[in-house]
């Protein structure tokens, strides 16, 4: 098993407790999986689950991969990678926020 970065957009769905007037959201996940493609569906399945609308993954690979490209990652991020492992989990690590911008309605703010 390695754990793997993923960031994820969500669209809206009744119940997804996401704040009253967003749009959608991205998360920054950290998933168990043998390979990417199971991290990927395994998070995708649980924010189901949890009444959330994912619309896209992107995933930025593992510890090794990111560290290889030049990624820097800080101990708070290691130690969620950490527990992720351990735990054969899904974390969710960080959650924006979408906003239509009212003096544009084709821009989004964050």
């Amino acid at each position: 098993m390695k754990v793997y970065t993923l960031v994820v957009e969500l669209g809206r769905k009744a119940g997804d407790g996401l704040p009253k007037g967003a749009t959608g959201a991205g998360l920054v996940c950290y998933a168990a999986g043998k390979d990417e493609g199971e991290a990927v569906r395994e998070t995708v399945a649980i924010l189901k689950q949890a009444d959330m609308a994912p619309l896209d993954v992107t995933g930025y690979g593992t510890l090794e991969e990111r560290l290889a490209e030049g990624h820097e990652i800080d101990d708070d991020e290691r130690a969620l990678m950490d527990r992720a492992l351990a735990e054969n989990a899904v974390i969710i690590a960080q959650m924006t926020p979408w906003f239509r911008d009212e003096a544009d309605p084709d821009a989004m703010i964050h």
